[in-house]
């Protein structure tokens, strides 16, 4: 009996050849960035007399783009170039009328890439001229929902690629080290009197951040928990605490964090508390951050100090000693015209003064009154 012919075997190269040579050349340049930057700082805050209970901020307005997405801008293109998805001449396009636009257009440049920020018509004046500045284009839309679905239109209309943040934020960033955010915070607290915090306090715009941390420190084994803050108008807590559907989530007043729908990004299964703070509350503690210490910081940052102080008096209540970190997302000279100008805050209808005197106590007393 005559065997079988054998089925020839054929190559099937990719549809869109590969230009390894510039794909290498991109991501060299990336980890060159990365290995000339030096480390953000771990910033100690005072506390009172009194107080066991240590506060830290991590600073990540000293990155080259001036705050925290500068690390997840850098992983995302990484993760792109690393998938093949990015070649010489690809349009980038990123629906984000915030830092992560920022940090994204000064990326793209680095590597000679067009980038296209999508965002809502009112985006201030101040942001896109961030934007522009890095070499990044503009693309205003009328309806803030829709800039995932006109992002993608772009994408397809330029043969370009969709850096999609709040997909794949909590996948590009390596969570189990590679100096990663968590990676760098245990290291810096290493020789602190808590090196182990009892809290990592931070808010969720992607979710990304906290999905790294989360996932880092069960991976690592220690006993800390993190908690993560929401501002008012946010879909993020309504979910975490099942009560998905009960107010329609409008998106968030709070520049960086919250969103008006559970991002894919968001792992709730690592969070171990989340907490609402008014957005007054917000303002009301980023203003005291730099009354009190002389550190400059943006509003996402006040919303994660209002809950530090709070869970820092929950902490001396019980009289557990610690340590709390928190991230110093951005400087406060992006807010000058607006979350520090007293007609802009009023115009939004914000009074501070309550919030004001419930910071004042819990810095004087130790004693939350919230």
């Amino acid at each position: 009996m005559t065997a079988p012919v054998p089925t020839p075997l054929t190559d099937h190269p990719s549809p869109v050849p590969t230009d390894r040579a510039w794909v290498d050349e991109a991501v060299r340049r990336l980890r060159a960035d990365a290995n000339r930057s030096a480390d953000t700082h771990l910033v100690r805050i005072p506390m009172p007399a009194g107080w066991d209970v240590d506060l830290y901020l991590k600073d990540e307005s000293t990155h080259p783009t001036g705050s925290l997405k500068h690390r997840l801008a850098r992983s995302l293109f990484l993760y792109a170039l690393c998938n093949g998805s990015l070649r010489e001449g690809t349009t980038v396009i990123e629906a984000s009328s915030g830092s992560t636009a920022v940090s994204e257009a000064h990326f793209a440049a680095m590597l000679g890439l067009p980038f296209v920020a999508v965002m809502h018509k009112d985006t201030s004046p101040e942001k896109i001229a961030l934007i522009e500045r890095e070499g990044g284009r503009c693309h205003l839309v009328d309806d803030a929902a829709a800039v995932y679905d006109v992002s993608r239109e772009l994408a397809a209309r330029y043969g370009g690629y969709f850096m999609d943040q709040f997909t794949y934020a909590e996948r590009a960033t390596d969570w189990r080290g590679n100096n990663n955010i968590a990676e760098s915070i245990f290291e810096q607290m290493a020789m602190e009197p808590h090196p182990v915090p009892e809290w990592i306090v931070v808010g969720a715009g992607t979710g990304g951040t906290s999905a790294t941390i989360g996932r880092y420190v069960r991976l690592k084994g220690h006993a800390t928990r993190l908690c993560v803050v929401d501002p008012e108008g946010s879909a993020f807590l309504p979910a975490f605490a099942g009560r998905a559907g009960d107010d329609e989530p409008c998106g968030s007043r709070i520049e960086g964090i919250g969103r008006p729908r559970v991002e894919p990004s968001f792992v709730p299964g690592v969070v171990d508390r989340m907490m609402g703070v008014p957005d007054a509350a917000s303002v009301a503690a980023m203003r005291f951050l730099g009354e009190t210490t002389g550190r400059s910081c943006g509003p996402s940052t006040g919303t994660a100090l209002y809950g530090v102080l709070r869970l820092a008096c929950e902490m001396r209540a019980s009289g557990v000693a610690g340590s709390i970190v928190t991230l110093l997302c951005d400087d406060g000279c992006r807010y000058e015209d607006t979350y520090y100008q007293e007609d802009w805050v009023r115009g939004r209808g914000w009074d501070l003064t309550a919030y004001r005197d419930v910071l004042e106590t819990a810095w004087r007393t130790g004693e939350w009154t919230g």
